[in-house]
């Protein structure tokens, strides 16, 4: 018995969404289970902000950046111009 493409390509989608479904479905279910069992996280406490470090001297920290941006893109130090830096 003979085919036709069109079938065998409903078919496969067909196939393909019904185990996504089934697998959502699974995760739901075991969510739920699991879900139910398990205390409730307590919130975090808040972290007070640490003090900011002064940095002991900012131009060698300047000099660093600068090489390393210069080594990455190949080029020489002084092509490179810093503008401003900020610690994220």
């Amino acid at each position: 018995m003979e085919y036709s493409n069109l079938f065998v390509c409903l078919m496969g989608m067909g196939t393909v969404f019904f185990g996504l479904i089934c697998l959502i479905v699974l995760t739901t279910v075991m969510g739920k289970i699991v879900g139910g069992h398990a205390a409730p996280a307590a919130a975090p406490a808040a972290i007070p902000a640490a003090p900011a470090a002064a940095e002991p001297n900012r131009q060698e920290l300047v000099a660093a950046v600068s090489a390393a941006i210069a080594e990455e893109l190949g080029t020489d130090i002084t092509g490179i111009r810093i503008v401003s830096m900020k610690k994220l």
